[in-house]
């Protein structure tokens, strides 16, 4: 069943969500000031389903309307949680055994379709 108000974009219900099957990815964002670009990851990460968002440092956190406008409802159904330091969360993560990926926009960056997952993580 697709939440009322955004069936043009094919969302999933909370529930829905919360009982579908989940990318293993945990999105990390350090000190992103942005509270939109906040709510664009969310809604991101609703798209691909992703596990969930750490949010460290000074990164701005639900709920909150800036927040909220950008993610259209995303924060109801992406987990998230928040570290203040970012090296606990990866530690934390990394001894769950996730591997951990850096992205950043900078020159001589490998693009994301050009990524190898590394086989000695």
């Amino acid at each position: 069943m697709l939440k009322k108000g955004m069936d043009e974009l094919q969302r999933l219900s909370t529930e829905e969500f919360h009982a579908s099957h989940k990318s293993p990815i945990v999105v990390i964002l350090e000190n992103v000031r942005s509270m939109h670009n906040v709510g664009s990851v969310f809604r991101t990460c609703d798209a691909f389903r992703v596990e969930k968002i750490c949010l460290c440092g000074y990164t701005p956190r639900p709920p909150h309307r800036d927040i909220n406008k950008t993610a259209l409802g995303a924060t109801e159904t992406v987990t998230w949680s928040y570290a203040p330091k970012t090296l606990d969360a990866i530690k934390k993560l990394k001894s769950a055994g996730y591997t951990i990926y850096a992205l950043e926009q900078a020159e001589k960056t490998i693009l994301l379709q050009h990524l190898k997952k590394s086989v000695d993580s």
